[in-house]
């Protein structure tokens, strides 16, 4: 019990200090996204209750005054639930589903802490980020196209990316990926430009995880929350997996669930 209080005081004090202007506090526009990279692993398997839950940016977020939130920028979160998958040998036995339930709390501008209040628009597994992050080898594919989570074309010399009809859905220019989102399942579209970095203008959902769901993204109700459950393993977010999050509205119902 000292362990799980302590960690997490001492995750809750490092975003104390949240970036102020004109006299209120900053935070980031709803519908600005931010493509993250996890630079820890989170398993229900040993995880506790207040571990922390690191990540950064893996493109510039251009904000609407002019200014960016760099890449490479820090978001913090922590542990809210972790219960490991113990498999019941007794004859037919329902299996316990195993949790992990982490939260987004905030991420670094220009030195200080701002709170975040998202919803997981994606998220994807070391395997599915690292398809999306390497060409595959072939002599029909002279410029390394790259498929984005969610399915989309890159060509990296070329500032268009196409879907499987070829339509144009987002566009390569200012050092990454940036599109319009485009409604899909339980996602909606939007009509700003948004950073993405290797993720699809329709990217939504899990990508990568097998025998795992999601039950909750983040919503209005319950924002910056992400639940992975499962009845046959206990679910994980390795180091290098990736995600795209999206900042809430500030006063509407929930947009994505």
């Amino acid at each position: 019990m000292y362990r799980t209080a302590s960690a997490f005081m001492l995750i809750a004090s490092s975003f104390v200090a949240v970036a102020r202007g004109g006299g209120s506090a900053v935070q980031l526009p709803p519908q600005t996204t931010l493509p993250i990279a996890f630079t820890n692993t989170v398993s229900a398997k040993r995880a506790h209750v207040g571990d922390p839950v690191t990540a950064k940016t893996i493109q510039a977020v251009q904000l609407p005054n002019g200014t960016a939130l760099p890449s490479g920028s820090r978001v913090v979160g922590h542990v809210v639930e972790a219960s490991r998958f113990v498999y019941d040998k007794t004859p037919y036995a329902k299996q316990k589903n195993s949790t992990l339930t982490v939260h987004f709390d905030a991420v670094e501008l220009n030195g200080a802490m701002v709170p975040l209040n998202v919803t997981v628009l994606a998220l994807a597994d070391v395997f599915a980020t690292t398809a999306a992050e390497e060409p595959q080898a072939s002599d029909m594919d002279p410029l390394g196209t790259l498929t984005l989570v969610g399915g989309e074309y890159l060509i990296p010399s070329q500032s268009e990316v196409r879907n499987m009809d070829g339509d144009v859905v987002a566009y390569n220019r200012h050092g990454g990926v940036y599109a319009h989102l485009i409604s899909n399942g339980h996602c909606d579209g939007n009509s700003t430009e948004v950073s993405m970095g290797i993720f699809a203008a329709t990217a939504c959902g899990l990508y990568g995880y097998t025998n795992v769901a999601a039950v909750e993204f983040g919503s209005q109700g319950n924002p910056s929350t992400l639940t992975l459950t499962s009845s046959r393993t206990s679910p994980a977010i390795w180091k290098h997996s990736t995600a795209l999050l999206e900042v809430l509205p500030q006063e509407q119902a929930s947009v994505r669930r």
